[in-house]
């Protein structure tokens, strides 16, 4: 970015920054902040010993951990991008770098995985939604991979298995509803028939809730006890359904006693930091301490998926173990050792290397081959066009986890060729600005409306702004220098699963439609 133009993206976010801390948004003199990493993205670490939630920003729906000696790792519903489910690693609990994606075929909508490490091998279970609905596995000898192909475990209409060894050295996969099945000494088969093993509490009626789905159990050893920690009261709709409870037994086989103390975690009130809170895991951090990772929406913030949350531990005199974070908005101490890594990664992309398929960008709903569409050549990203609007073009788009940000693009078509910059939830419900030789096409509620006449022809530097909501673009005809605004401006708070469904987050991205290639150059993101 040559220095005319960095000035000019500097004054337009100072801009859009002075237009939220009017009265209408301002925060609380005594609210804390978030420490500021790549792009000026918010970040977990204080960089005082303490941390501030969100642990991972945007869209990290069902948290998967593994502890591996000194490594962790996580993992997240994916759902339908693709390269999905990549591997997030961290050696302190408070910082995570995303590593490599672990499916790259599409089999479906990817939901609640179990990530495990048995006998030296990883494992990954995977629910899908699809038709029908089924359970995958996947392995690989390294964390990196290679992954193996999807195998199909048949388990047509269950979802969230969680993997689990019992004390006869038995493999199992529990799955929602209090049920589960025995796995093959290998891990890749199941052996007999689901079975009923536990009946999950019960919140009382008056609670206001989306229903009582219990789903998302985590099988946990500790001492001598297996703890089987499950969501109840459903994942989204009010903000004070989705909770957390726990059980236990002596055995993997049980019976399972209900913790006297459930729900261990809920959002009591709408006023709260954090709404649905709920598939909680247990882990322990490499001072010996213990901690949940679980997700909840950020109060307001819909349109930015379920977050993943980090509460601490206490192990209590009587064998259970209770959270102490509270609503977990204010900063709270994190684990005393383990090297910090730096947090997350730059959205910002001058496609001078590879393209990050997995790490950062994703295919929404891909064909077999769609990664053949794109290419990095000098110094431009390449995308061969692709159906007519978004809706059949499989965008590629990146997770943004702050409430407000901004991002441009210098854009080039062919002849025929359609493209522009989105904010995406689905393939019917998305808003953004394209353009092709001769006009504008403006997106809205996932269709395409009004077509006034393009003067920069058949290529210009495009910029979105989303400020908490309030969404603005801007053209240049020079590179940056000077910006015009496009007469439209939206509002998209309502661009969420509690809309539309799905469980899904609203994403910055971009789209090449109609004929021929686009080329992408010098992507620039930064939060506000």
């Amino acid at each position: 970015m040559d220095i005319s133009r960095r000035e000019a993206f500097a004054a337009a976010l100072a801009g859009s920054a002075a237009a939220v801390t009017g009265p209408a948004t301002a925060a609380p003199r005594n609210a804390p902040d978030w420490k500021r990493g790549f792009d000026n993205q918010r970040i977990a670490d204080l960089g005082d010993g303490r941390f501030l939630n969100p642990l991972i920003s945007g869209d990290r729906a069902d948290p998967a951990i593994l502890k591996d000696g000194a490594d962790y790792y996580m993992t997240f519903s994916s759902f339908d991008s693709y390269p999905g489910l990549t591997i997030w690693h961290s050696r302190d609990l408070a910082n995570w770098q995303p590593r490599k994606a672990a499916l790259s075929k599409n089999i479906g909508s990817v939901w609640a995985v179990s990530l495990e490490k048995h006998d030296g091998r990883y494992f990954l279970y995977i629910p899908v939604k699809a038709k029908p609905n089924s359970i995958f596995v996947i392995w690989a000898d390294h964390i990196d991979g290679p992954w193996s192909d999807p195998i199909d475990l048949g388990l047509h209409g269950h979802i969230d298995p969680c993997h689990a060894a019992g004390e006869d050295g038995s493999r199992w996969l529990f799955l929602s509803g209090g049920d589960r099945i025995r796995l093959s000494a290998d891990g890749l088969s199941t052996v007999g028939a689901v079975e009923h093993v536990y009946d999950p509490w019960r919140y009382p009626d008056e609670w206001e809730v989306e229903g009582f789905s219990p789903e998302g159990p985590k099988i946990h050893r500790h001492g001598n006890w297996f703890y089987m920690i499950t969501a109840v009261g459903g994942t989204a709709g009010p903000p004070t359904g989705h909770m957390v409870i726990a059980a236990r037994a002596t055995s993997i086989h049980g019976p399972w006693e209900n913790c006297p103390a459930n729900p261990l975690v809920r959002t009591v009130s709408a006023s709260e930091k954090w709404w649905s809170r709920g598939h909680a895991s247990l882990v322990e951090a490499p001072d010996g301490s213990w901690w949940s990772v679980y997700h909840g929406f950020e109060n307001g913030y819909w349109t930015l998926g379920r977050q993943t949350l980090l509460d601490p531990v206490e192990w209590t005199k009587d064998g259970w173990f209770k959270m102490k974070g509270g609503d977990l908005s204010q900063p709270m101490r994190k684990p005393k050792r383990g090297t910090a890594l730096p947090h997350g990664q730059a959205l910002s992309d001058d496609f001078s290397k590879p393209l990050a398929l997995g790490s950062k960008w994703n295919f929404f709903k891909p064909a077999p081959d769609e990664a053949a569409r794109a290419r990095v050549e000098d110094g431009a990203l390449v995308l061969k066009a692709s159906g007519t609007a978004p809706s059949g073009s499989s965008p590629l788009l990146l997770i943004a986890g702050d409430p407000a940000y901004q991002f441009e693009c210098d854009i080039e078509i062919a002849p025929g060729g359609i493209a522009g910059l989105l904010l995406f939830y689905d393939e019917k419900l998305y808003c953004g600005l394209g353009f092709d030789s001769k006009r504008f096409v403006t997106h809205q509620y996932g269709i395409e409306r009004g077509r006034p006449a393009n003067p920069h022809g058949t290529r210009m530097r495009m910029r979105v702004t989303n400020n908490r909501h309030i969404v603005s673009f801007h053209t240049s005809a020079d590179n940056g220098r000077t910006w015009q605004r496009f007469d439209r401006g939206m509002e998209v708070s309502g661009y969420h699963h509690n809309v539309r469904g799905g469980f899904l987050m609203l994403r910055p991205g971009l789209y090449s439609a109609g004929e021929g290639e686009a080329r992408f150059r010098d992507f620039r993101f930064r939060a506000l």
